[in-house]
């Protein structure tokens, strides 16, 4: 469904609509993603020439809030996604090995996979720990000359 009025535009998986401005005077615009309850994006808008009444919305605006809200939604993506996911590389006697800790944020049953990789990507070890476990280069090393058991929490 497209739909092109002056406060309001939905085109290509978002809406994008213009309301009054909750912080003072003036008017701002939000950018939902279909599906989403929340604004991916919401900023000031413009007046309009009357200095009274927002600026209509037009193509090149809602393309730029569409490319705008794209890359909000992909950073805070990447944010996550580095929260969740973490990674040193450590030098061992066998050779290079990549350890990573992957945290499962699962509101049951939350928990991390400490996993290790040799240079070819093969798996060496995966244990459960706990979601808080901290991994950085000595934690790794330990691990590593611990013969990959499991950490104690």
């Amino acid at each position: 469904m497209n739909v092109n009025e002056p406060r309001l535009w939905i085109n290509n998986g978002w809406t994008a609509r213009v309301i009054k401005n909750e912080d003072g005077e003036g008017w701002a615009v939000e950018m939902i993603k279909d599906g989403e309850a929340e604004p991916a994006l919401v900023g000031p808008w413009t007046m309009g020439r009357d200095k009274k009444n927002p600026k209509p919305l037009d193509t090149s605006a809602f393309n730029t809030l569409v490319k705008t809200a794209s890359e909000v939604l992909r950073r805070h993506e990447q944010q996550l996604y580095a929260q969740y996911h973490k990674s040193v590389t450590v030098d061992a006697p066998s050779g290079r090995i990549k350890v990573t800790l992957d945290i499962i944020p699962d509101e049951y049953d939350p928990h991390a996979l400490l996993g290790a990789c040799d240079d070819f990507g093969e798996q060496l070890a995966q244990v459960r720990v706990s979601p808080g476990f901290k991994l950085n280069m000595s934690s790794a090393s330990a691990w590593i000359d611990n013969d990959f058991r499991r950490p104690s929490p």
